[in-house]
């Protein structure tokens, strides 16, 4: 054990500090500030977005219920889409279908994706942040966390300039591992309660100069045969299953997640696989940053050797961040569960509803459970709101919630909306002088609606 000390010069105030630049803390931010609060975000990339930006994961997956017939995730997530789009950035869901080249010709859970550059999405996060007030301070590290009883009292961060203590009435917790919560001393649990076991994670990357016609007339004329689709017949797994013969595919993998951007000639693709890391761990994470670039460039060489169009294929840019799935879960007032969310449990202090599936990608190696929901379900606030820490919100993937359920609101247009949910509780609480842990709910719920919000009962 090695003991340092060492005075901090530099010092930042505000009434809110959110913690966090992804999905969750972009939505917990502009929320916070255009309801009244100072508002500091801090990130350690640089740039908004998380996973949607320095991940390059994409589409944004579906914002409607799991019949594809109503919109259910709005307020800033649908301001975003439509933002981005006017610049040419992005396809807002509604004009997007299932199985076409924008989903990965996937129907389940896949109508109204949101397809998006990354580069326009994070300039538009960047001017509704700043339009709203926000302090963004990027390439800025949490590094621990002051605690008094059961209060926060502060957050060491390292800054290029050294070490800073960043100051709030309510702290905002959306560094998608509970990092926060966990530094505070705020109970979580890893993974699986039953076995500590987290989903893999991903390396998305981008490619470029497909040769579109014979790429998509492939996909199209098994799409038409009724041959896509499919568990057993997915994106090129005929191929792949070829390949794997040869000695040319050995990823854990059975097929290509391959999603078109809104614009020429430029796709996302989903396809690595790296089991076994724990993305709370440095160690862990240039394991699979490591694994995931060498997978990269199997799967660049088996597209170049199999795929129709992909001869002449090329690498635009592989993400400089992994795609994490899963690692902790916070305890919270209530944990939610994948019986709540099939049973379209009522909360009175639902702040947002989501119909996405639950997606459990296997921990140990392919394939894993598609379940669609039941039409939709909502989130309580509870679920925000950890135990033993009266100033501390958490918004995103680490929310209270089992690791089934966490499969479905994991994903980013949900993350947004619980970030929304956590910045408006913390404005409103602010001006009734209470803790946000402890807002009128009905209020908020009455908030979030009169600002776009979707809550269903």
């Amino acid at each position: 054990m090695f003991t340092y000390s060492k005075a901090v010069a530099r010092e930042f105030t505000a009434d809110v500090l959110v913690i966090g630049g992804g999905p969750a803390g972009f939505g917990a931010a502009v929320a916070a500030a255009r309801n009244g609060a100072s508002t500091i975000l801090i990130e350690r990339n640089a740039m908004l977005g998380g996973m949607a930006t320095t991940g390059l994961v994409g589409p944004f997956m579906t914002c409607y219920d799991d019949d594809g017939q109503e919109q259910i995730v709005k307020g800033i997530f649908d301001e975003l889409c439509l933002r981005t789009e006017a610049r040419g950035g992005a396809i807002h869901p509604s004009k997007v279908e299932g199985m076409t080249t924008y989903s990965s010709y996937y129907i389940r859970s896949h109508r109204h994706v949101t397809p998006y550059q990354s580069e326009a999405l994070a300039v538009v996060m960047d001017e509704m942040a700043l339009e709203a007030g926000v302090q963004l301070m990027y390439n800025v590290q949490v590094c621990d966390v002051l605690r008094e009883g059961d209060r926060i009292t502060g957050v060491i961060a390292a800054m290029k300039e050294g070490l800073a203590l960043f100051s709030a009435k309510t702290y905002i917790d959306c560094t998608g591992d509970a990092d926060v919560a966990h530094f505070a001393g705020v109970p979580t649990w890893m993974g699986d309660k039953r076995n500590g076991l987290m989903q893999p994670v991903s390396l998305f990357f981008e490619i470029g100069n497909v040769d579109r016609e014979q790429f998509v007339g492939e996909l199209e004329q098994k799409k038409d045969a009724g041959e896509l689709g499919i568990p057993s017949h997915n994106c090129w797994s005929w191929y792949i299953a070829e390949a794997r013969q040869n000695g040319d595919w050995t990823l854990e993998r059975d097929e290509i997640g391959n999603y078109e951007q809104p614009v020429s000639n430029r796709w996302k693709m989903n396809t690595t696989r790296i089991a076994g890391i724990d993305a709370t761990k440095t160690e862990d994470i240039t394991k699979g940053l490591v694994e995931g670039r060498k997978q990269v460039q199997e799967v660049m060489d088996f597209l170049r050797k199999y795929v129709p169009g992909c001869k002449e294929v090329e690498l635009i840019q592989v993400a400089s961040a992994l795609g994490v799935r899963e690692t902790r879960h916070i305890v919270g007032k209530y944990e939610l569960t994948v019986d709540d969310i099939m049973d379209q449990k009522h909360f009175d202090d639902a702040i947002c509803t989501f119909g996405y599936a639950v997606d459990i990608h296997d921990a140990q190696g392919n394939g894993g459970v598609f379940q669609e929901v039941n039409h939709y379900y909502t989130i309580p606030f509870r679920c925000l709101v950890p135990v033993g820490c009266e100033n501390l919100l958490v918004a995103g993937r680490s929310i209270c919630g089992s690791s089934e359920a966490a499969a479905s609101y994991r994903v980013m247009p949900c993350c947004i909306a619980t970030g929304q949910a956590a910045g408006t509780a913390a404005a409103l609480a602010l001006k009734t002088g209470g803790e946000a842990a402890e807002v009128d709910t009905q209020l908020l719920r009455r908030t979030l609606v009169e600002q776009g919000a979707v809550i269903k009962d």
